[in-house]
């Protein structure tokens, strides 16, 4: 490969990786075409981007970008691939997902919302975090259920002051 492929290669994987708020490391190898091609498939069915890298590029790349990656340097042996993606559990997800049938991916590192989550016994807890959109939905609904019990009472308090209104006007 020509130094200017590689700068290319590296150029590219700087953009996408300052582009992407959350990407994961993980190791692929040893899957047989098909299976390579199934996992690929499940990916772009979960809008994440998988491509396969040289550490060395990849490598340069996380020291170009804007993030604070140092921590992922060591994880960048054997094989590599990276995940883009623009919700932070959909990748972890997908490895589990398919490591119920299969004994790869494996996990090595991943960097979400701003921080760095290294080796395979973190899935679980990649998998159960919430998006931001997630969380503000939660947040939400937190702020809106006090609100709807005052108007709920204040509304039932109204039918009960019309009612009592109306049994007193119907008398006299």
């Amino acid at each position: 490969m020509k130094r200017s492929e590689k700068l290319a290669i590296i150029d590219n994987l700087t953009e996408q990786i300052n582009s992407y708020n959350h990407f994961y490391l993980a190791d692929i190898a040893d899957l047989n075409a098909e299976d390579s091609s199934s996992l690929r498939r499940l990916c772009f069915t979960k809008d994440v981007k998988l491509v396969v890298v040289k550490n060395t590029l990849l490598r340069k790349a996380l020291e170009n970008s804007e993030k604070n990656t140092e921590e992922l340097y060591e994880t960048l042996k054997g094989n590599t691939s990276i995940m883009f993606c623009e919700v932070g559990n959909t990748p972890a997800k997908v490895i589990k997902q398919f490591t119920k049938e299969h004994d790869k991916p494996v996990l090595k590192a991943a960097y979400v919302e701003e921080s760095v989550y290294v080796g395979e016994n973190q899935l679980d807890v990649l998998a159960t975090i919430k998006s931001k959109d997630e969380l503000l939905g939660d947040l939400v609904a937190l702020l809106q259920s006090p609100m709807k019990t005052v108007v709920g009472q204040l509304q039932s308090g109204g039918n009960k002051i019309h009612g009592i209104l109306q049994t007193l006007s119907e008398k006299e």
